[in-house]
Order: C-alpha cells, then structure tokens, then sequence
C-alpha cells in the first residue's frame, strides 16, 4: 500500500536534510526515516492498532539509533506509549505536528 502525504512529509522532515528514508535494518525491515549521522531514528505510524504499533516499536529496538522517535496522530499517543514499554524500547513518542511529545 502507498503512503500517504502526511506520512511522506513526516518521513522527509524526520529524516532531517542528508538523512535516509526507507532505511533497511539487519533483519530485512524497512525503517522509516535516520538522520544523516545515524543517531536518531524515527518510525511514523499512522494506524492506531495495537499489532502495527508494536510492529513499529520492534523495529526501533532492532534499530542501532541512540535515539528513538515514534510519531503518531495526537490521539494514539497512549497507546504508543503502552505499545513502546511493551516491547521494552525506550525513546520519545510525539504527535505528527511535534507539539507534543512523551518519553517512555
């Protein structure tokens, strides 16, 4: 499935300027976006299901990022959270504008 603009547009900006979209980790996933110097790296999940939420927490841990970002709608925000102490990840949870933001 395509993503959307919205999805698109936060991957680019959380990619920042000489960073990776669509990144490939060791175990064949596809991360979403790493910054150039490789420490930060970011998932957007726009479906707010328990299952794709944890997926993308997976692959934040695979991830050898010092820093893990996952964004979401504003209104996802605690399932992500519950979804990131699940896996045991930690790293910041933020809304798709970045106004708002929880660490985990």
């Amino acid at each position: 499935m395509s993503k959307s603009p919205s999805h698109k547009k936060a991957q680019s900006k959380a990619a920042g300027k000489g960073g990776r979209t669509e990144h490939k980790l060791k175990n064949n996933k596809i991360l979403d976006a790493l910054t150039k110097s490789g420490k930060k790296a970011t998932e957007v999940e726009r479906g707010g299901t328990q299952r794709s939420l944890q997926s993308a927490a997976r692959r934040l841990k695979i991830s050898q990022a010092k820093q893990k970002v996952l964004q979401v709608p504003q209104k996802d925000m605690s399932a992500a959270t519950e979804a990131m102490k699940k896996i045991g990840v930690s790293g910041t949870v933020k809304n798709m504008s970045s106004t708002k933001r929880r660490s985990v």
